[in-house]
């Protein structure tokens, strides 16, 4: 349970702009964001996912929505 608050703000500004780039709501956007497998990597700590930024998850995030 390590850096949950680095975690915390990194799925915020992650989903913020999840928000932004696809036109959604923060709640469907929050949903979509929980719904890939990024925020079941961003829990092991041992990924260190929780040190880059939010720009770089939203990137493993797209490369998500594309396999």
């Amino acid at each position: 349970m390590k850096h949950v608050l680095s975690k915390t703000i990194l799925i915020s500004q992650t989903i913020e702009l999840i928000a932004k780039k696809y036109k959604l709501t923060l709640d469907e956007a929050r949903n979509r964001f929980y719904a890939s497998d990024i925020s079941s990597l961003l829990d092991d700590d041992e990924t260190g996912l929780y040190g880059e930024s939010a720009l770089y998850l939203l990137s493993l995030y797209e490369n998500h929505l594309n396999k």
